[in-house]
């Protein structure tokens, strides 16, 4: 790329800064809650407004059937397209629509989209309505500049990646919208900092277990049988065998932050006894023994682990209690597995945003891979792409957490790395 071309490009994207924040602003002012899947038609209307009118043809899509789609909270995603003025690939900037619950501790309003500091405050702020907003910019500027290139570039808003990504773009994947003969680039702008390739993300596999025990009377505890008891036994047991062995485990992958190269094991949530009651309930529990304690566990693990050995090593701490433990008695089930993917350094879509990065920052970018999944695993297992990575702004690390924001230097300079990106990719 001439030095020219590359000066037009960026002063382009620098002189559409008031519209980057105006759309980030607008697009936190929806507030698209998951749970439960809140105001997605409403987020997906005003982004097929706005793409309209820069000449892509857009399509509204329901995932009827998914995963959380239901007449009262509806899975809609949309996902634009603008054709060049002849053949070549085509580069897709996918970003999700969904914010998590706000939480306590805010000072500003969380759907307010204000503007202090150079930052742009709000639920979804980084985690990624900045991100798609930069997209979108970036797009329309590369647009402006270059309006013979070659091939075609798709924007999408997706739902539900905070959930699993069912009834976004897993669903989209499997309708071929992330076919290889459809689309030869991906970038999802997520939070990884604005200097940062994201080439992938650990594996994930969930799991339930379940306790049993007898139901008695609480005043004779002895003539039950305590789940909650055995439950304790399990946790015991992952304290002084399975914690100690997944932190001796590392990887090559270059995961961030520095604690997420080794495996990793969350204890999601743990519920024995008699159901929690309604809010507005003012009565005393029941003098019950409980005879069944379920405990989620979230278990991260690396791309050298086989996610079969994953599953054993849990099973192998439920056996060790069970034979130590009179009573005891468990099952359980895996509820939500993701392999570990991680694209090569030597892609396409890698080397023309690493070549952008160094044009934009004057330094050469650094390759992450995430600590958490994100929806490169449908785009790798369903869509079959491997050239997907993940590059946006926002500082990771403020992701779900209260007065989340971005700062407007980073929108508009990753912005710019964007549109760069799309000239290297989309010659004429």
């Amino acid at each position: 790329m001439s030095a020219d071309l590359s000066a037009r490009l960026l002063a382009e994207v620098t002189a559409r800064r008031e519209d980057l924040v105006a759309l980030t602003r607008a697009l936190i002012r929806i507030p698209t809650l998951n749970p439960p899947g809140a105001l997605y038609r409403d987020i997906c209307d005003l982004l097929d407004r706005r793409l309209l009118k820069s000449g892509f043809h857009t399509e509204l899509i329901r995932a009827e059937g998914a995963v959380g789609d239901s007449d009262r909270h509806p899975r809609w995603n949309i996902v634009a397209r603008r054709e060049g003025s002849g053949p070549g690939q085509c580069v897709h900037f996918n970003s999700h629509i969904d914010v998590v619950e706000v939480g306590h501790g805010w000072t500003v309003d969380p759907f307010g989209g204000e503007v202090k500091d150079g930052r742009v405050y709000g639920r979804g702020a980084c985690d990624m309505k900045g991100g798609l907003a930069a997209s979108i910019v970036a797009a329309e500027a590369f647009i402006a500049v270059c309006p013979e290139y070659a091939g075609a570039i798709e924007i999408s808003g997706t739902a539900d990646e905070e959930s699993g990504g069912f009834g976004g773009v897993a669903y989209l994947a499997e309708k071929g919208y992330f076919s290889p003969d459809r689309v030869q680039h991906v970038i999802i702008p997520e939070p990884l900092n604005k200097d940062r390739i994201c080439l992938g993300h650990r594996g994930v596999w969930w799991a339930e277990i379940e306790t049993l025990g007898e139901i008695a009377h609480g005043s004779m505890p002895f003539l039950g049988d305590c789940a909650v008891r055995h439950m304790g036994a399990v946790v015991a047991e992952m304290e002084k065998s399975l914690f100690p062995a997944l932190a001796q485990k590392r990887t090559d992958m270059p995961v961030v932050p520095e604690g997420a190269k080794q495996s990793t094991l969350n204890i999601n949530s743990i519920h024995g006894g008699e159901p929690e009651q309604d809010m507005d309930y003012t009565g005393l529990p029941s003098p019950c023994v409980p005879d069944r304690c379920r405990m989620v566990i979230d278990r991260r693990f690396l791309i050298e682990e086989d996610i079969r050995e994953v599953e054993q090593e849990v099973r192998a701490v439920l056996e060790r209690v069970r034979a130590g433990r009179a009573g005891f008695d468990y099952t359980i089930k895996a509820i939500h597995s993701v392999e570990p993917t991680m694209t090569e350094r030597d892609a396409p879509v890698v080397g023309a945003v690493a070549g952008a990065v160094e044009t934009v920052f004057g330094r050469e970018a650094q390759y992450v891979v995430s600590p958490g999944t994100y929806d490169q695993k449908h785009i790798d297992r369903i869509g079959r792409l491997k050239n997907c990575i993940a590059y946006g702004p926002g500082i990771l690390d403020l992701a779900h957490k209260p007065d989340e924001y971005v700062g407007i230097d980073d929108m508009v300079e990753s912005a710019q790395v964007m549109a760069l990106a799309l000239h290297g990719l989309l010659r004429a």
